[in-house]
Parts: C-alpha cells; sequence; structure tokens
C-alpha cells in the first residue's frame, strides 16, 4: 500500500511551489518585455488562462503585437509554437492533419499513415480565428475540450500542455464568420489588446527600428509548467468565493431570479455552468500568481470582465442603444459584490 505523505510536507511542498510560481510570473514578463513593451494586463490574462489549463482569445485592431505576444510567451515557457493563419479556404485537415497512402518499397504494400497537422503542439496561435468558416473553427472544439483529435475513426491526443490563444479583429467585419457561441465559450478569457500610450508607443518605435533582434531566455519547461498547473487547482478556494462565481454567473441570465433588470432588459442568453468553473479557477491562478495560498473575492472581481463579457449573448435593445458586454459586466459585478 502506497504511504501518503504527512499534511505538513504537502503543504510545505506547496508553499516552495508557490514561492516559485511567482517568481517565474516575475522572470517570464521580464522576458516578454525584451520584445513586448507594455500589454502588462494581457500578458497576466494570458499567463492566467495557462496556469489555470484554459484558452485565451485575444481581441484587437491590427498592428498590436498580439501575435508577437503569443509567441514571445511561448519561446518563453519553452513550448512548442505552432500558428494556423486562418483564412476562407482553409479545411479542417489543413489544422487536424489528414491519412496518406505510402507505399512500402520492399513489399509493394501500401497502408494509410495519419500525418499530423499544426494542432499537434503546446501553444496554438489560431490568427484571426474568425476569418474562416464554421465548419473549419470547429476542427478546433474537440482539441479545446478533450486535449484530443479524432481523424478517420482514430483518436490522437494531444501533447500536454495544450492551449490555443486565438486573436481576432474588432473592426473588420466583411469576410468574417462570428464564432459560434459553443466555441466562444470555450474560451475562459477573451482578452481586449488596446492602445499603447504615447511613451510606450515611443519605446516600441525605437525598439523596432534597429538592427537589434532581442532574444528571450526560457523560464519554466513543459513539465514544470504541468506541476505548477497542478499547484493551481490545489489552491483553496473558500465557500464564499464559490458563491460569488456562481452567483455573478446566475446573475447573468434572463430568466434567474437573481437577474437586475439590466439583463432581462438586454441580454438573451447569459454565462452557463463553465463561467462559473473559470471564475473560480481564474481566481486560484491569479492567487498563485501573486504567491498566495488562497483565493479571494478580488480575485474573482479581477477575472470576472474577462470570463464573462463573450458569453453573453446581447439582443436587439442592446444594440440599438448602444449597450456593451463590458457595461452588463460591470453592473453585475457591482450589484453581486
Amino acid at each position: 500500500m502506497a504511504l501518503s505523505l504527512p499534511q505538513s510536507t504537502n503543504d510545505e511542498r506547496d508553499g516552495e511551489l508557490l514561492e516559485r510560481l511567482a517568481g517565474a510570473r516575475k522572470r517570464l514578463l521580464a522576458q516578454v518585455a525584451n520584445r513586448i513593451i507594455g500589454q502588462a494586463e494581457v500578458l497576466d490574462g494570458i499567463l492566467t488562462a495557462v496556469l489555470a489549463g484554459g484558452h485565451a482569445l485575444l481581441v484587437g485592431v491590427p498592428g498590436l503585437a498580439k501575435t508577437m505576444m503569443v509567441q514571445s510567451v511561448a519561446d518563453a515557457l519553452a513550448l512548442k509554437f505552432s500558428r494556423i493563419q486562418f483564412t476562407p479556404d482553409l479545411m479542417p485537415s489543413d489544422i487536424t492533419g489528414t491519412e496518406v497512402i505510402e507505399e512500402d518499397a520492399s513489399t509493394g504494400r501500401r497502408a494509410f499513415r495519419f500525418v499530423h497537422g499544426p494542432i499537434f503542439a503546446n501553444v496554438i496561435l489560431a490568427d484571426e480565428i474568425n476569418r474562416t468558416p464554421p465548419k473549419t473553427q470547429a476542427a478546433l472544439l474537440q482539441a479545446m475540450q478533450e486535449h484530443e483529435v479524432t481523424v478517420a475513426g482514430a483518436t490522437y491526443p494531444l501533447t500536454a500542455p495544450f492551449f490555443v490563444l486565438a486573436t481576432q479583429n474588432p473592426i473588420e467585419q466583411e469576410g468574417t464568420y462570428p464564432l459560434p457561441e459553443a466555441q466562444l465559450d470555450r474560451f475562459m478569457l477573451e482578452l481586449h489588446v488596446g492602445y499603447p500610450t504615447r511613451e510606450e508607443e515611443e519605446r516600441i518605435v525605437e525598439a523596432t527600428t534597429g538592427d537589434l533582434a532581442p532574444g528571450i531566455t526560457p523560464v519554466l519547461s513543459a513539465a514544470e509548467l504541468i506541476e505548477l498547473q497542478h499547484l493551481v487547482r490545489r489552491v483553496p478556494a473558500p465557500r464564499i468565493v464559490v458563491e460569488t462565481a456562481v452567483k455573478l454567473a446566475r446573475m447573468t441570465r434572463p430568466a434567474d431570479p437573481l437577474a437586475p433588470d439590466a439583463i432581462k432588459e438586454f441580454v438573451s442568453w447569459g454565462a452557463g455552468p463553465r463561467a462559473s468553473q473559470y471564475l473560480v479557477l481564474g481566481a486560484k491562478a491569479r492567487a498563485a500568481m501573486d504567491g498566495r495560498a488562497m483565493a479571494d473575492l478580488d480575485d474573482v472581481a479581477t477575472v470576472a470582465l474577462a470570463v464573462l463579457r463573450h458569453r453573453l449573448v446581447l439582443n436587439f435593445n442592446a444594440e440599438a442603444s448602444g449597450t456593451t458586454a463590458e457595461t452588463i459586466v460591470a453592473e453585475v459585478s457591482r450589484r453581486s459584490a
């Protein structure tokens, strides 16, 4: 019979891991800062999703270094990186891979062999994910949820850690295909990448118009990251944190008794149970990133907007009045406090 470690030993080990995680966060942000100037909030959001084992959707206009940001995080984590440029003619097999017929030169016998697609990596950059039709977008669904791919009746597991970081341009709608709600729900966070400040933009121009190409030194290995992902799940979430997360999600549903008037007036469909789970997981990740051994209500509030805004289906009244998901989430968060 296997002997379990004393609780104190486990607690000491987790305490050491928390210190390592907090230190690794600082080192990772410092390494990424060699290429990316500013965007600290977005980078913290990406790291939150990675540590919680979730996926993130980056929304921002072209030229804000979204692609470089994802590439830099992958480099700092020493993970296999794969970029998929989504286009209208992209096929599901271009993502997952396909079977090809090979002939054995010695026997002349032919057999099918599966050629892995770009989805078989640790970090997947789904660039401009809304530029490809829903049929191809759906090729990511199984990979994002079950971390496996099924092709021609055979299922192939994806190597851990695995997460998808997708980008989307919010201003150009011609030739795009809105992501289905089922796929949006699989993204833990929607992170908005904004314009840099004037000072940051001046530094960006100075840094990117010279002859030097800054490098990045890896901070964590894949095995270390997996260990820290398990640590995040072991971070305690007090009952009040779980209750608040569930209350927040339920308040976004128009038919729920807790729903405020703004939800009933402007929302057709609210967030599902996955939002409650991600609110708690996000809170745990934020606590761990700060080196704290327990999640609190401030952590829930920090991730609430990124978790909830892409899960609300607004109605015509909201569009006509200019009411946004951000406004509604802010109202719900205020009432749940």
